[in-house]
């Protein structure tokens, strides 16, 4: 009788499984804790976020003041809790924009193919090869310095990522049997595509939109911390770390407070987009 033995290989998989349960747990928590956040932010902290205390500058983060105060006395947990809201709709809207847009203009080119997919091939191609960032800087410019319009150049940058991966998508669904089968009992082609093609494609885009939300927070933040944002006294995340570059050397929480919450709640997001890729 010859006994068999796990490979190391297969050992560690279901720990990997174990750990990648704990993070994906973790990252619902975090995720979780901003949402309620940008929904009641009263119910986090009873400090005001615009107004101060002067004699309280500077202070460091202690059991009052969680994560200390600004040059102003004001709490700095309270103005990043408070600028949570803004954080998330902005980057909500940004999201949207892009997800809409983009899925036009990926189903039409992967559905309707040969010169529709041609030009809008192309148009997709012209916009991958501006850099984000810099397409996101352009817009905001062009429209004016608000979180509103800062949403919109996010959005705007992001349509060619959707619209490559609907497209793609929609490549592979609109050949399978049941679209067939539909178009053979008489079904129009815009029927065809609302009702057979398009659920099937966006069950591979939520883990896409989950992952760009991350990164409009990114990018709405960096467009806060370069002044293309709303304007201070504004809470915006960026825009606090903007404030507290100033005085990095001396006080480094003004910087670490908000910079921490930042990158938490995009890895949480990171985190989530794999584990719905993963279960897919």
């Amino acid at each position: 009788m010859v006994a068999v033995h796990a490979t190391p290989l297969a050992r560690l998989r279901p720990a990997a499984t174990n750990i990648g349960n704990v993070y994906t747990l973790l990252a619902i928590v975090v995720v979780a804790v901003i949402a309620a956040w940008a929904l009641t932010p009263g119910l986090f902290t009873d400090q005001d976020p615009y107004m101060g205390v002067t004699a309280n500058k500077f202070q460091s983060p202690s059991a009052a003041h969680l994560f200390g105060t600004d040059q102003l006395g004001r709490d700095i947990l309270a103005r990043v809790v408070h600028g949570t809201r803004s954080a998330v709709l902005t980057a909500l809207v940004a999201v949207v924009i892009g997800l809409v847009a983009g899925s036009l203009v990926g189903l039409v080119a992967g559905f309707f193919g040969r010169a529709a997919d041609a030009v809008l091939g192309r148009l997709i191609d012209a916009l991958l090869a501006i850099p984000g960032f810099l397409l996101a800087v352009i817009v905001v410019v062009s429209l004016g310095f608000a979180s509103v319009n800062a949403a919109i150049a996010v959005g705007i940058s992001s349509i060619a990522v959707f619209a490559r991966l609907i497209r793609s998508e929609t490549l592979r669904v609109k050949n399978r049997a049941f679209v067939e089968s539909s178009r053979l009992i008489g079904g129009g082609r815009f029927v065809v595509l609302f009702e057979h093609v398009l659920p099937n494609v966006y069950r591979s885009v939520l883990a896409l939109a989950v992952l760009q939300f991350g990164l409009a927070i990114i990018n709405i933040s960096a467009l806060a911390f370069l002044g293309y944002g709303n304007p201070p006294p504004s809470p915006d995340w960026g825009l606090l770390v903007a404030e507290g570059k100033d005085f990095f050397y001396r006080y480094p929480w003004l910087v670490y407070g908000p910079g921490a919450v930042m990158v938490l709640s995009v890895l949480a997001l990171n985190q989530l987009s794999k584990s719905i890729g993963r279960d897919k």
